[in-house]
């Protein structure tokens, strides 16, 4: 009886101990991952993506089902411009936690820079579904409505995002957008008058006041709202374009030829015709 009494002992003593030595090698194997993954999202905020990639990698051979990973890493692709891992990445933490707002988002824009513009809709009202309080996704949504030219709907994201986040310069910016498209001027430059007052560097919105004086006619007054954004972002392609178009309205070719090619410079395209009328008014030859 003692025998039996002795190896019960023993037996339930040996399964606590493995399930104890689970649990030690388990819990060494996810802050191993975990030690990965951080310091992967550091790599990310310096902008070093590859060693950040390599990291966020290593944390998912360790631990296959770690969905936030893949999320930081599709990020990572997305940087990089690769938009085909980033969406795979985005698919398997979804895959991984299908009620993973984040990585419905993520993918919502991958899908966006593709210009898949019906699947970026899906994501970002799958993300509005999980969290109604994501004012990114309605953000997002928005600006995909307004590529699509539907303006009510993109203003009615806008104004969700704005009401989520009353900080967010970007959505104001870009309802303001929406509201010079309808020909609602006076609302637009309350938005762009919005966006600076937030965020001050916000050089987009500058360009945008610009346009709304450009189609006003008020010339002067659109090249200073300009020549502003330009100021405060020199690589702002656009700017430079509209400027460039605004010089050429005001006859002054020599200014207009200097920021219509800066623009081309930077990557923004030019008509070729317009680039030839501009050749023909200032009078050069090449």
């Amino acid at each position: 009886m003692a025998d039996k009494i002795d190896r019960k002992v023993l037996l339930r003593t040996l399964s606590i101990f493995n399930l104890l030595f689970l649990l030690f090698v388990s819990s060494i194997y996810a802050e191993t991952a975990e030690k990965y993954f951080n310091r992967g999202v550091a790599y990310g905020k310096q902008g070093n993506l590859t060693e950040a990639i390599s990291d966020f990698t290593k944390a998912i051979e360790i631990n296959p089902k770690y969905a936030v990973v893949y999320n930081n890493r599709g990020n990572a692709y997305g940087d990089q411009g690769n938009l085909p891992q980033a969406i795979s990445d985005y698919t398997k933490a979804i895959e991984i936690n299908p009620k993973y707002a984040e990585a419905y988002y993520s993918r919502g824009l991958a899908y966006y820079y593709q210009g898949n513009l019906t699947q970026a809709i899906s994501d970002n009202s799958k993300a509005i579904e999980i969290n109604p309080k994501d004012e990114k996704a309605y953000y997002n949504r928005g600006n995909v409505y307004y590529d699509q030219g539907n303006l009510p709907q993109a203003l009615s994201d806008y104004n969700k995002a704005i009401e989520i986040d009353p900080k967010k310069a970007e959505a104001y910016h870009n309802r303001g957008n929406a509201y010079c498209d309808q020909g609602n001027l006076t609302q637009a430059i309350s938005d762009y008058t919005k966006a600076i007052e937030i965020n001050p560097k916000c050089a987009e919105a500058y360009c945008s006041y610009g346009n709304v004086y450009y189609k006003q006619g008020n010339l002067p007054r659109a090249i200073s709202y300009y020549s502003k954004a330009i100021e405060v972002n020199s690589k702002l392609a656009e700017a430079y374009y509209c400027r460039g178009i605004a010089y050429y309205k005001a006859k002054e070719y020599d200014k207009a030829w200097i920021d219509v090619h800066k623009a081309e410079e930077l990557g923004y395209k030019i008509r070729l015709g317009f680039l030839e009328e501009l050749k023909k008014a200032s009078g050069r030859s090449k």
